[in-house]
């Protein structure tokens, strides 16, 4: 299969994540801090065990009053049944993924391995380069070096 069909050319390989075990707090100041609206959970073994979202969390406030929230570990308010893809899945099934699915970004994983994360906007980059390719012209990213386009 080529690889730009697939998951390991586009995802996006260093994923914040959270420890299981992490203060909702805390963990929610995390998402705050690297502007992004989800992230994986991990436990000791630095394997995989849920999804902490932008929604997750503000079941904090729907669950609790505003004077006295409830607080705990991450993994108490996180999302256990996560669908994942592994690198070599086909860009297309992704897609698909995302269109029958609300979520905006889906794991990676090599075995229970978290290895990348690949979003709503890396499946677009996919296709636009796939057109680019259709129309015989060179893909249109700047993260990518001359070298790497020459391959």
């Amino acid at each position: 299969m080529d690889t730009l069909h697939t998951v390991q050319h586009y995802m996006t390989q260093s994923v914040v994540t959270v420890h299981k075990d992490l203060n909702i707090y805390k963990a929610i100041d995390k998402l705050l801090h690297h502007r992004i609206s989800g992230t994986p959970v991990i436990d000791d073994s630095a394997e995989m065990v849920g999804i902490l979202t932008e929604k997750d969390c503000l079941r904090i406030m729907a669950n609790g009053s505003f004077h006295k929230m409830p607080s705990g570990a991450v993994s108490r308010y996180m999302t256990e049944d996560v669908k994942t893809v592994a690198p070599e899945t086909d860009i297309f099934v992704v897609a698909d993924l995302f269109l029958k699915n609300h979520f905006r970004r889906v794991p990676v994983l090599n075995g229970k391995k978290l290895v990348g994360q690949i979003s709503r906007c890396d499946v677009l980059a996919a296709v636009q380069d796939i057109e680019n390719l259709k129309q015989n012209t060179s893909p249109q990213k700047e993260y990518l070096s001359e070298e790497m386009k020459a391959h």
